[in-house]
């Protein structure tokens, strides 16, 4: 035996061994991979899944905050507003001479309605003045005309535009009773909770109330005199041409120097009656504008008076105005502590659906000491002599400038 024979032959067993166990470890490794791979597509899959039905249950969930209403024009919503801070709207609208005029302008629909911070107390003097004066501040004249468009407006703003424009203030809710499915709009500030859908047990003037416990506006509701209704060939227009248009419902919790009972199922020359100058200066094109006002355009104005007293609800004559014949005395001087600058904004729109005019306004009533600190006394006191020297001089008496004029100007350019 040669000595190499002596040595121990080599062995590929192992290397052969460790070969397979090589390629079993790598498909296993690539096995692993393949799993690893599947679990995060999977992963991803489903969070892209879940992630979709939480958009869409989110989206749902915000279309569920409002009632749909495509006639209307869209609402821009104000989800951080806090009426708590915020400011009344300061309106300064008197110039060196009173002309009158209808003074429109141009009104976004989101800018519909106002809230500031003294809605709640606004609320609750509105609340107290319909529990007082009845009639004088809620009624509907021939409810089976008006009322589709008080249910128009009424499911508008508290199912749509109120939980959508101050989701802060207002929430819907979605119910189910034995009747079916139905909306309740929650009061946020008052706590009160109303239907936001008008059911038709419910009268026509207890939604007329509900609205005036809900919102700081007065609403009055008019369309055109009955004779006057739209023919076969003009069903598909907004207006009636040259309509004579009719008071036929309200909540009016601020009238300023008139019983809105008195102006119910009267014509707007009729409304206007006791103002100097309407027939020749504005009768006209008023009665034309609101004929011809189309669905989707909302205008506004403002007015200025001065008031001796702080009452928001200043019913008939002897009030915010005099007429000829009446007794009237100049005041030596006034009480700042009761004397206001008061205005109203107001606005017109027409409804889509039943093309009623809705004609409202938001009444604010400015200390006469503010006016004078922020350093407009002696403007306000050259428009209280601009009443005389304007198209109508009849209107400084009208507003009882002969009362307060000469107490108020004095005291504003002291």
């Amino acid at each position: 035996m040669s000595r190499f024979d002596s040595l121990e032959k080599p062995s590929f067993t192992w290397h052969w061994r460790s070969l397979d166990d090589f390629k079993k470890t790598s498909w296993f490794t690539l096995g692993n991979y393949s799993n690893v791979i599947l679990l995060i597509v999977f992963l991803l899959l489903a969070f892209n899944q879940i992630r979709r039905k939480q958009n869409e249950a989110k989206k749902a969930g915000f279309e569920k905050r409002y009632l749909k209403a495509p006639e209307f024009p869209e609402v821009e919503e104000l989800p951080d507003f806090d009426w708590r801070t915020t400011e009344p709207l300061q309106l300064r609208p008197f110039k060196p001479k009173y002309h009158l005029t209808m003074a429109l302008e141009n009104l976004s629909p989101s800018e519909l309605l106002l809230m500031d911070k003294n809605y709640a107390d606004r609320i609750a003097y509105r609340r107290k003045i319909m529990a007082e004066e009845g009639e004088h501040v809620v009624a509907v004249n021939e409810d089976y005309r008006v009322r589709p468009a008080v249910v128009e407006l009424y499911q508008y703003l508290m199912g749509t535009y109120l939980p959508l424009r101050f989701p802060s203030m207002f929430k819907l809710h979605e119910a189910f009773y034995e009747a079916g499915q139905t909306f309740m709009l929650e009061n946020l500030v008052t706590k009160a909770l109303f239907p936001a859908k008008a059911s038709p047990s419910t009268p026509t003037a207890m939604l007329l109330e509900t609205l005036g416990r809900t919102i700081d506006e007065d609403f009055l509701f008019l369309l055109p005199e009955e004779d006057e209704d739209p023919s076969p060939d003009n069903k598909d227009k907004d207006y009636v041409p040259d309509a004579k248009y009719i008071l036929e419902a309200y909540v009016c919790c601020c009238p300023s120097g008139f019983d809105p009972r008195e102006k119910l199922g009267k014509r707007l020359a009729s409304i206007h009656e006791p103002v100097p100058g309407y027939p020749a200066k504005i009768e006209a094109s008023m009665d034309r504008f609101f004929s011809r006002l189309e669905v989707g355009k909302y205008v506004r104005r403002a007015n200025w008076s001065i008031t001796t007293n702080k009452n928001l609800y200043s019913a008939g004559k002897g009030t915010n105005h005099a007429h000829e014949g009446d007794d009237v005395s100049e005041l030596e001087e006034i009480d700042t502590e009761n004397t206001f600058l008061r205005c109203e904004r107001q606005t017109l729109h027409r409804l889509p659906k039943t093309k009623a005019l809705v004609f409202a306004f938001k009444t604010y009533m400015y200390p006469i000491k503010d006016v004078k600190d922020e350093g407009k006394g002696r403007e306000l006191a050259e428009a209280i002599d601009g009443l005389k020297e304007g198209s109508v001089p009849q209107m400084h008496f009208y507003k009882r400038g002969v009362v307060w004029g000469e107490a108020v100007k004095r005291y504003l350019r002291s």
